[in-house]
């Protein structure tokens, strides 16, 4: 019970001087490694995340971790992401073994619930991405696809005038961007 408060100028001298030479060291690290570290997270980015978090907390609060001990497995996890992510980029396999694959849940004025179902995802949450793109008709969606960053996208039905009619066919009538996930 004593403990509560405080219990010694020591312990907190050493947690004060680790907190800001970890904190300089994670926005130092997450600076030099790109947008990616604070982009919109996908699961792997909101996982290395955590970690990076968790460990930075443990260093700083846990007197029987050295703060070198510390800073490398903070940057094992940077440099982890960073091969990661990169092979992911060269690799579709590797990246659809890591990410999530977009999924549509709303086509052409349906909702479509066993998607819906499988992500979790409610009318209501649909509804909202649809508002924040300022559509108020679901007669005005072509599609409503969930990302692999937990994101809606909400892809507006083409405007008469950016169809042709000469060249009008089934294939066509869907959107480049919706046809792979299809």
């Amino acid at each position: 019970m004593d403990m509560i408060f405080f219990d010694n100028i020591d312990k907190l001298g050493r947690i004060v001087l680790t907190t800001v030479m970890v904190y300089v060291l994670i926005v130092t690290v997450t600076k030099v490694s790109g947008k990616r570290s604070t982009s919109q997270l996908n699961n792997f980015d909101w996982i290395v995340t955590v970690m990076i978090g968790s460990l930075g907390a443990s260093t700083i609060l846990l007197k029987d971790i050295p703060f070198v001990e510390g800073v490398s497995s903070i940057l094992v996890l940077y440099l982890l992401q960073f091969v990661v992510t990169k092979y992911a980029s060269v690799s579709p396999q590797f990246s659809n073994f890591i990410l999530s694959e977009p999924r549509i849940v709303f086509y052409q004025g349906q909702f479509l619930p066993d998607a819906m179902r499988d992500e979790r995802l409610t009318r209501q949450e649909i509804e909202c991405a649809m508002r924040t793109e300022g559509i108020n008709s679901f007669d005005d969606v072509e599609a409503i696809v969930f990302e692999s960053d937990a994101k809606l996208t909400v892809i507006p039905k083409p405007s008469q005038s950016d169809k042709s009619d000469d060249d009008q066919s089934a294939s066509s009538n869907v959107s480049e961007t919706i046809n792979p996930l299809m």
